[in-house]
Formats: structure tokens, sequence, C-alpha cells
């Protein structure tokens, strides 16, 4: 006798299988982390010439992160998939190597691979899916302080999120992930693992930076030829600046950082809703007119509440984070997106560097792209609202788990589709 139609054994069969790997996982890690002098890369020391060459200023560098999310509720078709990066990189101290003070060579190699949830959604469930799943050199430059280290310049291949609303990436969801501008204006803004050339200057006075950079918009940078330096296609320039505070003591002597940017594109894009002659494109179908530049602002705060921190570095209790990015309603499709992620370390005493994490969030779709449309109000798309849930396992000094689980209102902006919900385990390992 049938006790369950095929699409609820399959779905409890898919149940099955992530909560077993969950479990054999942690089992696992809770058996190795009782092991004493665990490595904290998987492949060690290589004998010591890790240390050797790191001394001798040679940092080498390996890691591999994977996704997989299954999503149980809406989306449509009922899937689980699963998207993983591979990075290699090495870090260079010029001041061990050639007695040059100040200065850091840097390249990372990555390589993507995997498959999309493909659930119609603003934002990716799976982060680390996108940008092609190929090989990418995506960094290649050279950093030098001077002036006392109040100032330092970096030229070279480049991501631009890694100097300008640089964030954090132990969520899955890409709303929550990297930089927010890069997640919104991405045809324009390419976030790590798109490198284009450009160069950054930063200067610092105690706890405060102004920073400022130049980087070539080229859409050719998203081709997936990893050699190909030097391809024509530059159709203008893109200029972040940033304006940084980061107290170590800015509540009960505990860690803050509080950021203001914005951005201008010299390569300019087109006008969502008028054409060339500044009529609707939606009545007249013309061309659409092009705008001299785009451009946009984004706003940062992060304070640790609660707990204990090693200068900017938090060890213990509780912080939030409160992320707001908008760009120009002229151009721009997806115009802003708004956060907040509360993340505790240390929430269980036996298991002290593990972390909790929350966060919620809305992604907006700009209405002005539908100005004159005959599509109807109630089919448009809107703002898309998600939230995630995850559990960061420190198993070892190498490897963490985060099993999550995410839920998101009005796929796409669309306020008719059923929401979906993803249970997904996001992991980690020091090679």
């Amino acid at each position: 006798m049938q006790l369950l139609p095929s699409h609820s054994k399959n779905s409890v069969m898919r149940l099955r299988a992530v909560c077993s790997a969950l479990c054999v996982s942690c089992i696992a890690g809770a058996a190795f982390a009782q092991t004493v002098d665990t490595p904290q890369t998987l492949t060690g020391d290589w004998g010591g010439l890790r240390t050797d060459l790191r001394n001798d200023g040679v940092d080498l560098t390996a890691g591999y992160t994977s996704e997989t999310g299954w999503n149980f509720s809406g989306g449509g078709a009922e899937r689980v998939r699963s998207s993983g990066q591979l990075a290699f990189g090495a870090t260079l101290d010029t001041e061990k190597l050639l007695g040059l003070e100040g200065g850091t060579f840097q390249t990372t190699l990555t390589y993507r691979h995997g498959d999309e949830m493909d659930l119609g959604l603003l934002q990716q469930t799976l982060e680390i899916y996108g940008r092609g799943q190929t090989w990418r050199l995506t960094q290649f430059w050279y950093a030098q302080k001077f002036a006392h280290d109040m100032a330092d310049v970096k030229i070279g291949r480049l991501t631009v999120g890694e100097d300008f609303a640089a964030a954090s990436c132990d969520f899955m969801n890409l709303t929550f992930c990297g930089a927010q501008p890069g997640n919104i204006v991405g045809d324009y803004w390419y976030n790590w693992p798109v490198s284009q050339w450009g160069g950054r200057l930063r200067l610092k006075d105690d706890d405060r930076t102004l920073q400022i950079g130049f980087y070539e918009a080229n859409p050719r940078n998203l081709e997936r030829n990893v050699f190909d330096w030097w391809g024509c296609g530059a159709t203008g320039v893109l200029i972040p600046v940033e304006l940084g505070i980061t107290p170590n003591a800015a509540l009960n002597g505990l860690p803050g950082d509080y950021r203001l940017g914005g951005w201008y594109d010299t390569s300019g894009g087109d006008d969502l809703a008028r054409d060339v002659h500044h009529l609707p494109r939606a009545l007249t179908l013309d061309a659409p007119l092009h705008r001299s530049g785009r451009y946009g602002l984004y706003v940062m705060a992060q304070q640790q509440l609660t707990g204990t921190a090693d200068g900017a570095h938090t060890t213990s209790g509780l912080t939030v984070a409160l992320r707001f990015s908008q760009a120009d309603t002229k151009t721009a499709a997806i115009d802003s997106q708004l956060t907040l992620a509360l993340t505790y370390m240390g929430a269980l005493p036996s298991r002290p560097a593990d972390v909790i994490g929350f966060a919620i969030g809305r992604t907006h779709a700009n209405p002005r792209a539908f100005d004159f449309s005959a599509i109807p109000a109630s089919l448009q798309p809107g703002s898309e609202y998600a939230g995630e849930l995850y559990y960061g396992f420190d198993v070892l000094g190498w490897l963490t788990l985060r099993p999550n689980l995410q839920y998101v209102i009005h796929p796409g902006g669309l306020r008719q589709l059923s929401d979906v919900a993803v249970l997904g385990l996001k992991a980690g390992v020091t090679l």
C-alpha cells in the first residue's frame, strides 16, 4: 500500500540525506576536535616547509568552499543543487624577501563549479555560484605602504569588494554576502572572483580611513579566458570613495566598524524608461536613452554589543551589522538593498569558536523599469524579503560547517508567488 505520494517520498529521502550528512559531519567533527595539536590546515605544515616559507616572506594558501541547498518548499520544481570554489593564493612580503619595507604582492587563482538552484529569485540562495563556472585570476596586485604607514596604494588586477563596501561571506544567501553594491548593480560593479585592472589609494589616521579607487569598467572581464588580460572593450572607469571609522572601543570597550561610501561609473548605462527622444520606451519601442553616468551610495555599521574582543577581533559575544545600498533609479533594475545581521560567537561554553548567525534583508526591484508598461501593477516585481539562520561549527581549525535555513518571501519581488524555503549546508576547508 502506498502511504505517501511519490513527490512526498522524494522529499523525505532528500531530507534524510541532508540530515544524515549533517549528523555524520557533526559526529566526525566532535571526534576529531578531541585530538591534540590539530593542524590548522588539512595538509599540515608540509614537514615545516610552510613555516619556513612564511618566515622567509612567502605565505602559500589554499581553500575550498562548498554550498548545497534543497528547496523543500516553493520555487517550482523541488531540487538539490551544489556549487563550490577552489582558491589558491600566494602572499609575498617584500621586506622579508627583498628588504623593501611595507610592500606586499598578492596573487590568487580561483575555480568555480556546480549548478544554481534556479528559483527565480533576485538574490541567489547559493552565493558561491555565479560569474561563470571557470578558472579566474582573481587577484594579481602590489600594495605599498608609505608615510609611516599612514598611506598605502594598491595597483594591479583587483576585486572592488575587497576594499570598498567589504563584508564577510559567512551566510549562504547572496543577500547577506560580500560587497552589497555588487549585489544590486553587478553588471558593472564586479565582486569576487571577477577582477579588473585598477588601483586604490588609502589614507589612515588612527581609526579613520579615507580611500578612493579607480577600476577599469570592461564587460570582457566577465568572459572565461582567465589569461586575457589585455583585451579591448573598456567602456569607462568605476570610481568608488569610502570614509571609514573603526574604533576598537566604540561601545562598552568593544570594537565597531562604520563606513559611508559612494561610487560613480563613467561608462554610463541605458535608461530604464526613456528612449533617445526622452519619451516612454514602453510606448515608442525606440532605442533607450543613454545616461552618461551611473552612481550610488552605501552605509555600513557593525558593532559588537556584548562579550569580549582582542582589538578589532571578536572572541565572544553578540555583534550586529546593518547595511544599506542605493543605486540611481534611472539605470539600475535593482535599485536598493537593506540587511540586518546578528552573529553570536561562543553561545555554547563547550564550543567557544562556534557562531550562530541570523539575518533578514530586503532587495528592491526598480518600478521605473515598468513606467507606462501594459503589465498590471499587481504583476510587477517589487521587494523580495529574505531571511537566513545558520549555526557555524568550528569542527577543526581547518574545517567549518554551517547548516542553514533560508526563507524567501515574494520570490523575485512577485507577491503572487509562493514563499521559498531552502535547507542548506555551507562548508569551508583550509587546505
